[in-house]
């Protein structure tokens, strides 16, 4: 993992009532694990403090230290909000964070054929998805989404060697 790379775990939604709050979007998973990095979210090209993180009923509402009605919280609506990677908890040998997976080859294992590299990942509402694009290696030039469903379209991940080998034929 780089040190002091900057990983989106949420953004600031609309503001909530006159007194400053917003409603935070995460993207973590859980969505729970936000309230986690309390202390150590910031925005991309500033640092902000959050005075607390509520759950209320499916939603999560927030407040930046300062910021104390609604004018001023309306400039960072929509705004990503981060931690450093070296805050993320240290995972076993058998998982993987989904900001490693990007840049990744990714391997059909069937005919042994480079199918692309890692672009991102999305979730549609079924699975998570690795949205693979095309390299000059590539088998050929189509864009693919394959499903994050292990032992079935994810055969393995080598994290060392930058590799996910993948039972996604060409054709599919």
């Amino acid at each position: 993992m780089t040190k002091n790379k900057l990983i989106c775990i949420g953004s600031i939604g609309k503001p909530r009532g006159l007194i400053g709050e917003f409603f935070l979007n995460s993207f973590c998973n859980p969505v729970e694990n936000i309230i986690n990095y309390i202390d150590d979210i910031k925005l991309s090209d500033c640092e902000i403090k959050l005075e607390y993180i509520k759950k209320i009923n499916s939603k999560f509402v927030s407040k930046i230290k300062h910021i104390n009605n609604i004018e001023n919280i309306k400039d960072y609506t929509n705004k990503k909000l981060y931690i450093y990677s070296q805050d993320l908890p240290v995972l076993s040998s058998e998982e993987i964070y989904w900001h490693d997976l990007i840049g990744m080859l990714v391997i059909d294992i069937n005919k042994d054929e480079i199918l692309g590299k890692v672009e991102g990942l999305n979730n549609f509402g079924s699975d998570d998805c690795l949205i693979v694009t095309p390299t000059e290696e590539s088998v050929d030039d189509k864009e693919r989404l394959i499903p994050m469903i292990k032992e079935v379209f994810i055969i393995s991940i080598e994290n060392q060697n930058k590799i996910v080998k993948v039972n996604w034929q060409s054709d599919y």
